[in-house]
């Protein structure tokens, strides 16, 4: 069993940065790839990125390269997501996940 809690969102001016956290805990963590998404009002869940907890080879959707880092800290088994240069339209609940589990989700609000 895996569990996944998220922290960091926010409400955040276009253009400015906002730093979101995961802390996982249970077994055989270095199994998984980890990964962020998120869903906006009225809209599918999107990935926004992923990371191999083992390896820490990445991969980001079109939308967000260039502008967010996923990154982990396995000492503190904790993945992070670094969002620079912020738009509207990267409001959304963002969640993470890896296998089969889902964090509770924190709401990224960008105001224009």
């Amino acid at each position: 069993q895996v569990q996944l809690v998220e922290s960091g969102g926010g409400l955040v001016q276009a253009g400015g940065s906002l730093r979101l956290s995961c802390a996982a805990s249970g077994r055989t963590l270095s199994r998984y790839s980890f990964g962020w998404f998120r869903q906006a009002p009225g809209k599918e869940r999107e990935f926004v990125a992923a990371i191999s907890w083992s390896r820490g080879s990445t991969d980001y959707a079109d939308s967000v390269k260039g502008r967010f880092t996923i990154s982990i800290n396995v000492a503190k088994n904790t993945m992070y997501l670094q969002m620079n240069s912020l738009k509207p339209e990267d409001t959304a609940v963002y969640y993470c996940n890896t296998n089969t589990y889902w964090g509770q989700g924190t709401q990224v609000t960008v105001s224009s």
